[in-house]
């Protein structure tokens, strides 16, 4: 996989994983229990997935080369981005009425 298309690989993941736990009623995605899950228990979501596309990319970066080390603008930068990425799924649940 060149690297082109492991950054558009890797950002497309990243907009399903940020969107996932508005747009599902299951915990994590995986387990078959519907719950009426809070704010709070999506944002945990966000975060468990924000970790899963971080090792994704992880180990993309590992098979095209050398790590780089990164900082934590790096990390605060990326979290910014996940979050304004699940912007439409915040809107589709929380903003939009549903009949």
């Amino acid at each position: 996989m060149n690297q082109t298309v492991s950054v558009w690989f890797i950002l497309f993941v990243t907009v399903i994983a940020a969107n996932v736990p508005f747009f599902n009623q299951k915990l994590l995605l995986f387990f078959p229990i519907k719950v009426t899950k809070s704010l709070g228990t999506r944002l945990l979501e966000m975060v468990v997935f924000y970790f899963f596309v971080g090792a994704m990319a992880l180990l993309i970066e590992r098979q095209s080369g050398q790590i780089t080390s990164q900082g934590w603008e790096f990390y605060a930068i990326t979290s910014a981005l996940f979050v304004t990425s699940a912007f439409p799924g915040f809107v589709y649940r929380y903003l939009l009425k549903h009949r």
